[in-house]
């Protein structure tokens, strides 16, 4: 059994807790991130072709306050595309490449939903419109309770993990969350191949010694 620190935010660490729970685990929660909505007026997708979101929190946004038609979705993740109610597209790489490499040309006229400060690459490379929908919090912990492994699942919770002491390595969501953690000087000891809870779930157990 290991000691394992899970670091979302609380309304997102229930699943990944209970799977590394069910894996025989004990399991930390300190959230390192919190999610500030930004608005509550409507937001007309009738005029798109297509609609792209790339985290739960986005789609969910989008989704509570979207007005008008929904056109068709493209999606980064099963998880993000379930929140959105269904999506015609979800890029089978978990990642903002993975996706623009899936997309079908021309696109027409494209509505990208995320985070204030979100990557813009599709936003560049499709000409997207964008609108925030929410931003992500950094929270300060000043030392992580003694573990095996800190579980990290974005670039933020990353910087956030990096101004603590005393930090027990590391398994990251993904390469952007992996670049982010090295950056901060973070030992990352695992990345899970798809960006996913099943991946994650899968590199902790991966990073873990063999009884």
């Amino acid at each position: 059994m290991a000691r394992i620190v899970v670091t979302r935010p609380r309304e997102r660490s229930a699943e990944l807790a209970a799977r590394l729970e069910e894996n025989g685990h004990e399991v930390v929660a300190l959230p390192l991130i919190e999610t500030v909505l930004l608005s509550d007026e409507p937001i007309d997708v009738s005029g798109y072709d297509w609609v792209i979101v790339t985290s739960v929190t986005g789609a969910r946004e989008l989704t509570r306050r979207a007005a008008g038609k929904m056109p068709r979705v493209a999606a980064i993740g099963s998880a993000t595309a379930a929140a959105m109610g269904g999506a015609d597209l979800v890029a089978r790489v978990s990642t903002q490449e993975g996706l623009l490499a899936e997309l079908p040309q021309p696109l027409g006229r494209v509505l990208f939903g995320g985070a204030a400060g979100a990557r813009r690459l599709l936003v560049d490379a499709l000409g997207a419109d964008f609108v925030p929908l929410y931003r992500t919090r950094e929270l300060r912990v000043d030392e992580i309770p003694q573990a095996d492994i800190v579980v990290i699942a974005s670039p933020s919770a990353a910087r956030a993990l990096g101004r603590a002491t005393h930090v027990p390595r590391v398994v990251s969501i993904g390469p952007q969350t992996t670049r982010a953690a090295r950056a901060c000087g973070l030992h990352v000891v695992g990345e899970a191949v798809t960006h996913d809870l099943d991946g994650l779930v899968a590199a902790v157990e991966a990073a873990l010694p063999a009884p």
